[in-house]
């Protein structure tokens, strides 16, 4: 099954400083993944929230309804379940209570096998001068590929 969705939250990187990554399953209803496959999907405002019971859910993130569905359609934003081992979901709960740190989906995918995945990143905020500095070292290396092409 050849699929080429790539859904990314490109603020992400931008807005945070990644420490760590992994790739967790989404827990979908039918038309979801439908919508998913289509490319009708954002993770732009979303992040992701333990709840009481330790279980890693992502919020915020939006399923476009799928057009061809009946009267059970699903709801565009509602808390979907991350599906990560214990020994993972311990560890990083662990870190985000402890260090502050939080969890943000990096990009939502369709693996080989035709299933929807999510990329997250245990990430820490950046300052100001951080991004500042993102800026500037984009900018620079863009001069030199404008430089190098010229050559």
């Amino acid at each position: 099954m050849k699929n080429n969705i790539n859904i990314k939250n490109k603020r992400a990187r931008f807005e945070y400083e990644i420490l760590d990554t992994y790739i967790a399953g989404i827990v979908l209803a039918g038309s979801e993944i439908k919508s998913i496959r289509q490319g009708k999907a954002s993770i732009a405002e979303s992040f992701c929230e333990f709840n009481e019971d330790g279980e890693l859910f992502v919020i915020n993130m939006t399923i476009q309804q799928y057009t061809h569905a009946t009267h059970f359609n699903h709801q565009p934003k509602s808390e979907r379940k991350l599906l990560l081992k214990k020994q993972e979901l311990r560890k990083w709960h662990k870190q985000v209570k402890n260090s502050g740190n939080t969890i943000v989906p990096l990009r939502v995918f369709i693996n080989d096998r035709g299933l929807a995945k999510m990329e997250i990143a245990l990430a820490k905020g950046k300052k100001l001068y951080d991004k500042r500095e993102t800026i500037k070292d984009r900018d620079s290396k863009r001069q030199l590929d404008r430089i190098k092409k010229s050559f």
